[in-house]
């Protein structure tokens, strides 16, 4: 048995459901992994440095009660992290914007250098297809939450929702084809 199962057996069998506060030490390189993961997702967008994200995460999980498992607490953090880095590329969207500042004259935008904000642009396009998709059918957002933030397998997936591998299959297929069509647009 790994380390990883000992740690998830023993989290299971405990008659209390464990606190962020209590999880985190235990998973934090699983954590790490996935903050590392997030951030090379979104290549081309200047995000938080992995242990800023991990530190973002973690304040939104301290506030929710308890966690039934390993698995509910990485996908919990999967889904934190991803609310922290929309949070971040609309905050720096909103400046780029301006920001509430007072507007300046046409002739000082020669000194201003090009920025790409394209991959900030696709999180926040990513999190509004999402958002509409929650509408229509939310097993299919937490089929992606599961399979593209968390990094689960079919098998993983399927345990964390409580459905058939061969429904997240077909789940995830649907979801997508819909979050390519409506991004193409």
């Amino acid at each position: 048995m790994s380390n990883d199962e000992a740690l998830e057996e023993l989290i299971a069998t405990a008659q209390e459901r464990r606190r962020a506060q209590d999880l985190l030490p235990i998973f934090y390189s699983q954590v790490r992994k996935l903050a590392q993961r997030e951030r090379r997702r979104w290549d081309g967008a200047e995000t938080l440095q992995t242990t800023a994200l991990i530190n973002e995460a973690y304040l939104k999980l301290r506030h929710l009660p308890e966690f039934f498992d390993a698995r509910h607490f990485l996908r919990s953090a999967a889904i934190a992290m991803r609310h922290a880095l929309i949070s971040y590329a609309r905050e720096r969207l909103a400046e780029k914007r301006g920001g509430g500042a007072a507007p300046l004259p046409l002739e000082a935008a020669e000194n201003v250098p090009a920025e790409d904000e394209d991959g900030e642009k696709l999180l926040l396009d990513v999190a509004e297809m999402l958002h509409r998709l929650a509408t229509i059918s939310p097993r299919l957002v937490q089929v992606v939450e599961c399979r593209f933030y968390a990094g689960y397998s079919e098998e993983e997936t399927a345990t964390a929702l409580g459905v058939d591998a061969r429904t997240v299959r077909r789940d995830w297929v649907k979801a997508r084809a819909w979050l390519q069509t409506e991004l193409s647009r």
